[in-house]
């Protein structure tokens, strides 16, 4: 009597089997990742032009004039609209700005709003 060593035809194909959907699971991961490493450096770079449009109105010695100011700023080798209100507050020396960061015109929300006060300078 002869015994053979080795996997049979079934035993191979599970094997493939288990190892397609190992991959695929994987492939899947990967790509969700990469989708999401993507978006937050969208935001980061969104962030830190609403931050330097804050810094750019605080350090200037005029005052804010109430009013909406839209414009767009390079961050990241990418051009990035940006729109700043600024409204007047309850002490007339201070003004509150809000800036929304928008990668696109069309994009209904901002990648990034930011919330800052401005005071007049003696």
């Amino acid at each position: 009597m002869r015994t053979s060593r080795g996997f049979t035809l079934i035993e191979v194909l599970v094997a493939l089997a288990v190892l397609a959907i190992s991959l695929a699971a994987v492939i899947n991961s990967v790509s969700a990742n990469t989708g999401n490493a993507a978006h937050l450096r969208d935001r980061t770079l969104a962030h830190w032009v609403a931050m330097n449009k804050v810094a750019e109105v605080q350090v200037s010695t005029a005052f804010p004039d109430t009013g909406v100011t839209k414009g767009e700023a390079l961050m990241g080798e990418r051009a990035w609209l940006w729109t700043m209100t600024v409204a007047a507050t309850a002490d007339p020396n201070v003004r509150r700005l809000d800036v929304a960061v928008r990668a696109r015109e069309s994009d209904k929300q901002p990648l990034a709003s930011l919330l800052a006060y401005a005071g007049r300078t003696p």
